[in-house]
């Protein structure tokens, strides 16, 4: 039996891999440039937020094993992630 935290971040990975899929399927389908561009980007927005919940999930499993200091740490390098991938 696999540990919640796992099962949780397997889903939330197969679910964004989902979504990948369906707008690669959704661009061809649109053959417009643009519009393709705009969902392109749209999806854009989806790889952070999974990144996030998917990172809070494992912490949360990891919370009894890892010092406080340890987890500042981690979502300080999460956030500098972020930060380094944000478009201006």
């Amino acid at each position: 039996m696999f540990e919640k935290a796992i099962m949780g971040m397997a889903l939330l990975r197969i679910l964004s891999g989902s979504i990948e899929i369906f707008v690669a399927i959704l661009i061809l389908r649109i053959n417009d440039i643009e519009k393709a561009l705009f969902v392109n980007s749209s999806l854009a927005l989806v790889g952070p937020i999974i990144l996030m919940i998917t990172t809070t999930i494992g912490l949360v499993g990891l919370s009894e094993k890892v010092s406080f200091i340890k987890l500042i740490w981690i979502f300080g390098g999460v956030a500098c992630i972020l930060y380094g991938v944000k478009s201006n």
